[in-house]
């Protein structure tokens, strides 16, 4: 009889280890997002992350291969997250595994094709075309930025390709991948330097 315990013993321990185990395997796949185009909305993606799936905006040109500055498509990449910005007014949360910055009123982004700071972020005013931070609307009250043509730069192939928050009913962007408020707020703590998010068609 005691050697039958010790061996329902040793089974259950077996047991606890496999759980672990596909925890971890979860962990890993969330660090992982997943966008894909919505079928029959080419400016409306899914975005699927840790089991769970969301509806995202993209951009107004859809889903391209090969982008170009102005064309308003969304990059088909694999983009790392580099560090987020936030406005005062941004109620979703502070807590994440990225650097989080204030946008000010001098914070401005060029998409400016032959400056030097081309898709970079710029002090305003400045000479160069560039786009204004600190929106009017409330679409970069938490913003992330991705690293899609910054690490390694080439002119006109698309500037200022962010997560961020999307308009109401998921109208276009210009390119970049919008969430909801609440999405975003559910996603910020999960984030990190490590997480890449994979756009597919």
């Amino acid at each position: 009889m005691c050697l039958k315990k010790n061996i329902t013993t040793i089974c259950s321990t077996v047991t606890s280890y496999s759980k672990i185990r596909e925890h971890n395997e979860a962990r890993v796949q969330s660090s992982q997002i997943v966008v894909r185009r919505r079928p029959g909305r080419p400016s409306e993606g899914l975005l699927c992350w840790g089991g769970f799936v969301f509806p995202c905006a993209l951009g107004h040109g859809g889903i391209k291969a090969i982008k170009r500055e102005g064309d308003g498509a969304t990059p088909l990449a694999r983009m790392r997250f580099l560090y987020g910005w936030q406005r005062d007014e941004w109620k979703g949360g502070r807590s994440s595994g990225l650097r989080l910055m204030r946008i000010g009123q001098q914070d401005g982004w060029c998409d400016a094709t032959e400056d030097r700071n081309y898709n970079r972020h710029v002090v305003l005013p400045y000479p160069a075309s560039c786009e204004r931070m600190k929106r009017a609307d409330e679409l970069y009250d938490c913003c992330i930025v991705m690293d899609y043509n910054i690490s390694q730069r080439r002119r006109g192939m698309g500037s200022a390709i962010f997560f961020h928050l999307a308009r109401p009913g998921f109208l276009p962007t210009e390119g970049c991948v919008a969430v909801t408020p609440r999405v975003m707020a559910r996603l910020l703590p999960h984030l990190s330097r490590k997480t890449v998010l994979v756009v597919m068609r």
